[in-house]
């Protein structure tokens, strides 16, 4: 890696830290954790911003690229999340190793993370996803399903939900942003309100990517999952 890439790297994260504070204040304050999603990044992009500016929390959306970059990632010090839709025939890649997986969608899925988990005996922690667009071309339960969902989840003794993720339609700008995250809010308290209420920062609300983290945030997401900010353009 040259020194102009690490200094590219260190003046874009370092900006998104920023961002995220003056998010914060505009709020009123509250934690809110950076997840950077390293999807197709070189893990020595990765591991660089871990050691160097204490990075410890990062997501893949591939199981292929989650099992390339574990060693690296989880061996530098961070965390290594699954950000990504999630099928049943990868389950076994990724449950028991992932901090925390963001895309439970259905009991199908819920069904076999148990079973990889019983077999490994390990408890896995996930988020419900929540389709808030209802877009067809993204997963993820309808909003009205939430309720019935979690109270289908509840028998799952090797799942542990800690709270809910939602990606919003692609917007024009921040107003078309901020309805769906307000949407999503009243939808996350509605669900998760006694928790909220017991546990505090550990029920999370993860919504907001590099083209809506802010307005995310000044909407009530405690985490968001900020890629091309940090690392430029995707290459495919």
């Amino acid at each position: 890696m040259t020194e102009e890439r690490k200094i590219e790297l260190r003046d874009n994260y370092l900006r998104v830290i920023e961002r995220i504070e003056n998010a914060k204040q505009k709020r009123g304050g509250g934690e809110v954790r950076l997840l950077a999603a390293t999807k197709t990044v070189d893990p020595e992009e990765v591991v660089y911003l871990i050691e160097t500016f204490g990075l410890d929390l990062c997501g893949e959306n591939r199981a292929q690229e989650f099992t390339a970059k574990y060693d690296a990632v989880t061996g530098a010090g961070a965390r290594l999340d699954f950000i990504g839709h999630l099928q049943t025939n990868k389950v076994k890649y990724i449950a028991g190793k992932a901090g925390l997986i963001h895309s439970l969608d259905s009991v199908k899925l819920a069904e076999e993370i148990q079973r990889v988990c019983e077999k490994r005996d390990v408890v896995q922690d996930v988020l419900v996803e929540v389709n808030i667009g209802m877009e067809e071309s993204k997963s993820g339960i309808a909003g009205s399903e939430v309720r019935d969902f979690l109270e289908q989840l509840s028998c799952f003794d090797r799942i542990r939900v800690c709270g809910m993720m939602t990606m919003a339609p692609k917007c024009e700008n921040t107003s078309e942003f901020r309805k769906y995250f307000r949407e999503s809010y009243t939808i996350f308290v509605d669900n998760f309100g006694k928790k909220l209420h017991n546990m505090g920062e550990h029920v999370l609300l993860s919504m907001g990517m590099s083209d809506s983290f802010e307005c995310a945030i000044e909407e009530g997401s405690n985490l968001v999952r900020v890629g091309s900010a940090i690392f430029g353009s995707r290459k495919y």
